[in-house]
C-alpha cells in the first residue's frame, strides 16, 4: 500500500473510494448480523424520522433506481418493516412509513451500526469537520454538473 497519496483529482477520487468501501464494509459486517443490506440500512434510516416518505425521495436518499428501490420496498412490506399510504396532500403519491417492527428493528440496526462504527478521540470534532467538508464537495460538484 503507498504510503502517500498523489495530489490533485486522481489522488482525492482515491481516498474517497478507498474510506467508501472500508466504511461500507464495516457497515455490512454490523448489518449482516440483523439481516439487513446496505441499502435496506439507507431506507430504514431515512423513514426512521417518522414522516413519511414518497418514494421519489427514498430512491435519491438510498442512491437506488426506481425499480431497484420498489423492489426493495417490496420486499421491506413483505417484511412487516414498511408499510404504504396515499398522500394525504397529493393522493397520486404513495407515502412509505415505517411498521411498529420496522421501527424496532431499526433501532435494533442502527444500535449494531453505531457499535460497529470506529471510535476515536476527536470523533464529533472530526465527524463533523468531514461531513461540512464532504458535504462542501458534494455541493460544488453537484453545481458545475448543472452549469
Amino acid at each position: 500500500m503507498p504510503t502517500s497519496t498523489p495530489r490533485g483529482p486522481h489522488g482525492l477520487m482515491q481516498l474517497l473510494t478507498r474510506a467508501e468501501r472500508l466504511a461500507a464494509r464495516r457497515l455490512q459486517a454490523a448489518l449482516d448480523e440483523e439481516g439487513c443490506s446496505l441499502d435496506a440500512w439507507r431506507v430504514l434510516a431515512l423513514l426512521s424520522d417518522g414522516a413519511g416518505h414518497h418514494m421519489t425521495a427514498i430512491a435519491e436518499a438510498a442512491f437506488l433506481p426506481p425499480p431497484t428501490l420498489t423492489k426493495l420496498v417490496d420486499h421491506l412490506v413483505d417484511q412487516n418493516l414498511v408499510h404504504r399510504r396515499v398522500d394525504p396532500l397529493d393522493r397520486r403519491r404513495i407515502l412509505a412509513h415505517l411498521t411498529p417492527r420496522g421501527q424496532d428493528h431499526w433501532k435494533r440496526v442502527d444500535r449494531a451500526v453505531r457499535n460497529a462504527w470506529p471510535a476515536r478521540g476527536d470523533t464529533d470534532g472530526d465527524e463533523e469537520l468531514l461531513r461540512a467538508l464532504l458535504g462542501r464537495f458534494a455541493e460544488t460538484l453537484d453545481e458545475s454538473t448543472r452549469v
